[in-house]
């Protein structure tokens, strides 16, 4: 490479010390802006995905088609707002958590913590329901079973994970990362084979029984399907990683710019992934399919493995939601694990006491087998945990805790004013409300 190459390939930024570092242009596309553009892509498609037609196609081809308009802005603004606060802070390399501290102090970063902790050991419940219905429809409607006793299938079930997990949390991130573009790649290949199953039954509101009537009916139908778009491409805890690592490639002057141009390539190839997978999977069955999809507490593969007669589909989509919900789960538990082992070895410490890592792990692992086994067990309806406990929770961080943020916090001054703060503020305080709507 010759000089006059290297300097098109560099610019200079001023960073905060005064110096001059050299950086790659950031206004060209490189490398390692496909690896995290992918990166965001794989962690912003999970298992909530499975459960996103059975809400958008359940209300008829109104609330499908709103979902498709909204699904874009919410997750592009919300995650955008979310990385300004972040690379904002001088804290950044820290995370979210001493970016927090750093804006608020040291109580809120606790108050966060704890709510953060909250919000993905939901999820970890919610997907231990999920896991346990999946076997067992499989069981029933592919294997041509009785269906086990629901105590002995979670516990298995629950167990099993555990063991997953035992063998070291590095293999478990690194084969759930395996998994991430198979299951991808899955979605499509479902997506294109659903095809020929394609009907009609949801052009017309006249077979859909929930099918909203007057403003208020349809006000109230955007309400509800809030938390669970909010819920299906949430990947706040991988912002500040991205965040981070954008500061150290490209300088801090230029972080916001790539940030953006890295985010917008991810969440185009995210909503063209998701709702083609929705559409063609809402299109293959009725409005009133999904309503007893939702019953029945199925994700949508399970449920079309039930539903069609393609034996193609019969056998593999229950196998790639086993596998979706499985990836979910463990992903979502080593974040549950490391919040729980932070938050009990710091109490420890304040009173005094040194635990050891054994014993903290011990605790947590009876602790998560437990609690995961008695909600498989009772099978709660899982949108019912996304519309009152997850969505809400997830919006308040990746929503509302931003929009604070830039009207507090005067590092953050210069992005106020923006039309997408008040979209997002509003999309957030809707799905926090939506909790309580969901309740009564």
């Amino acid at each position: 490479m010759n000089g006059n190459t290297a300097k098109k390939l560099e610019f200079t930024a001023e960073n905060t010390t005064g110096k001059n570092e050299k950086y790659p242009d950031p206004k060209k596309w490189h490398k390692q802006d496909t690896t995290w553009a992918l990166s965001l892509f794989g962690t912003a498609i999970g298992a909530g995905v499975l459960f996103l037609p059975i809400n958008a196609g359940a209300g008829g081809l109104l609330s499908l088609l709103l979902i498709t308009i909204l699904a874009f802005p919410v997750m592009y603004f919300s995650h955008r707002a979310l990385a300004k606060m972040i690379y904002a802070s001088k804290s950044a390399d820290e995370g979210i958590t001493g970016t927090i501290r750093e804006y608020f102090g040291n109580k809120a970063s606790i108050i966060f913590n704890i709510v953060f902790f909250f919000s993905i050991y939901i999820i970890v419940l919610m997907y231990s329901v999920a896991l346990t219905n999946t076997a067992s429809s499989f069981i029933v409607n592919q294997l041509h079973m009785n269906e086990p006793p629901r105590a002995i299938l979670s516990l298995v079930l629950v167990l099993g994970l555990i063991a997953i997990l035992n063998f070291g949390q590095d293999i478990t991130v690194k084969v759930m990362s395996m998994l991430v573009y198979p299951f991808i790649a899955s979605l499509l290949f479902i997506s294109i084979s659903l095809i020929p199953q394609w009907n009609t039954s949801m052009l017309s509101f006249s077979s859909v029984s929930t099918a909203p009537t007057g403003v208020g009916g349809y006000f109230n139908m955007i309400w509800m399907i809030l938390p669970i778009i909010v819920f299906s491409f949430n990947h706040s805890p991988m912002i500040s990683s991205f965040v981070m690592k954008q500061r150290q490639t490209y300088g801090i002057l230029a972080t916001d710019a790539k940030c953006s141009q890295i985010q917008k390539v991810c969440y185009i190839m995210t909503f063209i992934v998701v709702m083609f997978f929705v559409w063609s999977s809402v299109l293959s069955l009725t409005p009133d399919d999904l309503v007893i999809a939702k019953e029945q507490n199925l994700s949508v593969l399970s449920y079309l493995a039930n539903r069609l007669n393609s034996p193609l589909i019969t056998i593999a989509a229950p196998i790639i939601a086993f596998v979706a919900v499985t990836k979910s789960f463990l992903g979502h538990y080593v974040g549950v694990y490391e919040v729980m082992r932070d938050m009990i070895i710091s109490a420890g410490k304040a009173r005094g006491k040194n635990l050891k890592e054994k014993t903290v792990k011990r605790a947590i692992l009876v602790f998560v087998v437990l609690t995961c086994w008695y909600a498989a067990y009772a099978n709660p309806s899982i949108l019912g945990i996304i519309d009152t406990l997850s969505g809400p929770l997830v919006a308040a961080i990746l929503c509302l805790l931003p929009m604070y943020a830039i009207n507090k916090v005067p590092a953050l001054a210069k992005y106020k004013g923006k039309l997408s703060n008040i979209f997002v503020t509003v999309v957030g305080v809707l799905t926090v409300l939506a909790s309580l709507k969901a309740l009564f």
